[in-house]
């Protein structure tokens, strides 16, 4: 009897070992991941900037595959890709902002982007090489994994490796960039027989796959559109050729069908409906914000080319202090993505004077 259970005992054992090595050699990647994190910024209110390489070689087909119609199913099909096996919680985000195209004498091309949102986060940069797709650089607000500082647990270390189905804005090495603003509408959820997009996988399928904003259009009218969290949404999305178009589904027709507007600037309006907003004021269905759009608008207008430091006067212009009775305002970061020179320049919370430059 005791030697069954001795045999027993070793044949766990063994089990148990080779589980052990199964499951790092799994995770080397994804430890390989959470160990590049790195804190960039340091502020009193203890809300900094961080940065992250993904080394684990992420399906996003395999996410796009199981065609997920509810937040608890897009979350439950983020984790599953980025952490298996392991129990760790996010909650679906919401997101406010003013984005624009630049376009400098010198033929530059420059996407500015203020992220709002009225309560305070960490900023994760993080970096993808996926394999078959383009590299980028994009930015992902940590709270929305209850993250903000990742070194005060393993389980926060952890929720930052989910960052590439996160991020909220971004650029590639073909010089498109893209961001995400919320809407007043009711959330489109399309129903025409394709697999179902949810809003921030919208931008990780655009960073991966699109070399220009055609492309973007086209692989975005490939699904049907999810969005998230209880919110509705628009894009903001140009290359380096300077198309910069807003793609949104129209709320006026019952199958939300997607248009793509050419806009040199938007924030929380549809750009299908410009007539329909009226600055400083909620405008039903039709938007917001008109008046951070006219803020930008007013800069660009007193220059016939917009320079970096002109696309930080209209960051500036348009930037919003906090209201906590307002989800898009206090802004988080302003980020200046460089279509052709594929670099980035960030600040946090309005700390104009502590911009950092990061190169693709």
């Amino acid at each position: 009897m005791k030697r069954i259970a001795k045999r027993i005992a070793l044949t766990l054992l063994a089990l148990f070992a080779v589980a052990a090595v199964v499951f790092g050699a799994f995770y080397a990647t994804r430890i390989q991941t959470i160990g590049s994190i790195k804190q960039e910024t340091s502020y009193d209110d203890g809300y900094y900037l961080y940065t992250m390489d993904v080394a684990y070689d992420y399906d996003l087909d395999a996410i796009l595959q199981k065609d997920v119609r509810t937040n608890q199913e897009f979350l439950d099909a983020v984790l599953a890709e980025s952490l298996p096996l392991l129990p760790v919680h996010m909650t679906a985000p919401d997101y406010g902002c003013t984005a624009f195209t630049a376009k400098a004498a010198d033929g530059e091309v420059r996407m500015g982007r203020n992220y709002d949102f009225k309560l305070d986060t960490s900023a994760l940069l993080v970096r993808c090489a996926p394999k078959g797709g383009y590299r980028s650089i994009a930015l992902a607000a940590l709270n929305n994994v209850k993250a903000d500082v990742p070194d005060a647990s393993v389980s926060k270390r952890l929720a930052c490796v989910t960052a590439p189905f996160i991020c909220l804005d971004g650029m590639n090495e073909k010089g498109v960039s893209i961001a995400v603003l919320t809407l007043d509408s009711e959330p489109a959820l399309q129903d025409t027989g394709k697999k179902a997009l949810p809003t921030t996988l919208a931008i990780r399928l655009v960073l991966d796959r699109a070399a220009t904003t055609e492309e973007a259009v086209e692989l975005l009218s490939g699904y049907d559109i999810f969005a998230t969290s209880g919110r509705d949404y628009h894009f903001y999305i140009t290359d380096a050729s300077g198309d910069g178009r807003v793609v949104e589904w129209d709320p006026s027709d019952a199958s939300r069908p997607l248009k793509a507007t050419p806009m040199r600037a938007i924030t929380n309006f549809y750009a299908l409906y410009p007539d329909l907003v009226q600055p400083n004021q909620k405008n039903g269905i039709y938007g917001h914000g008109k008046e951070r759009w006219e803020a930008v608008e007013k800069v660009f207008d007193a220059q016939e080319y917009q320079d970096d430091a002109v696309v930080w006067d209209a960051l500036r212009a348009s930037a919003q202090d906090p209201n906590p009775q307002d989800v898009t305002s206090n802004t988080q970061w302003s980020a200046v993505y460089d279509d052709t020179a594929l670099t980035l320049r960030v600040c946090l919370r309005r700390n104009w004077a502590d911009v950092i430059e990061f190169k693709l």
